[in-house]
C-alpha cells in the first residue's frame, strides 16, 4: 500500500509539474478574450478620414458662384502628430481654387487616424451637396 501511495504522489507531482501545452502548437484557434475591442480596420479609418475632410471642406465661394463642380484628388501621408503632411494635388478638375481648398481641407482636419503609406482621398466638389449642407 506504502509503495502504491508513493507511486500516486510521484504521478501527481510530475503531473502538476507539467507545463500547460502551448494553444499556439496545438493548433487552438480561441486563445482567449481580454475584453479589448479590435481597432478599426484600415477601411474603416479611410472612410472616417473622407468623412472628416468633407466635413471641414470649404467650397470657395467664387467657385460656387461660376458654377465650378468636381472632383480633386490629394495625396497625403499621416506625421507621426496624426496630422496630413506632403499634401499634394494629384487630379485637378477645376484648376487652382477647388485644388486649394481640398488640400486646405486636409490641414484643418486636425489628427486623424494612423495609416502608414500615402492616402490618395477624393475630395467632391458639389453645389447641390452644399446647397443642402448649408440649407441644415
Amino acid at each position: 500500500m506504502r509503495l502504491r501511495a508513493s507511486a500516486l504522489l510521484l504521478c501527481l507531482a510530475v503531473a502538476a509539474s507539467a507545463e500547460p501545452p502551448n494553444p499556439y502548437e496545438t493548433g487552438t484557434t480561441t486563445i482567449g478574450v481580454d475584453g479589448a475591442s479590435a481597432p478599426p480596420s484600415v477601411q474603416e479609418r479611410v472612410a472616417w478620414i473622407r468623412a472628416r475632410l468633407a466635413e471641414v471642406l470649404v467650397y470657395p465661394k467664387t467657385a460656387q458662384r461660376k458654377g465650378f463642380e468636381g472632383t480633386s484628388r490629394i495625396q497625403f501621408v499621416i506625421g507621426p502628430d496624426g496630422r496630413a503632411r506632403e499634401i499634394r494635388t494629384v487630379e485637378h478638375p477645376v484648376p487652382g481654387r477647388l485644388d486649394r481648398a481640398a488640400e486646405q481641407s486636409a490641414i484643418d482636419a486636425g489628427e486623424l487616424p494612423r495609416i502608414l503609406g500615402r492616402l490618395d482621398v477624393p475630395v467632391r466638389f458639389s453645389l447641390e451637396e452644399e446647397r443642402r449642407r448649408t440649407a441644415q
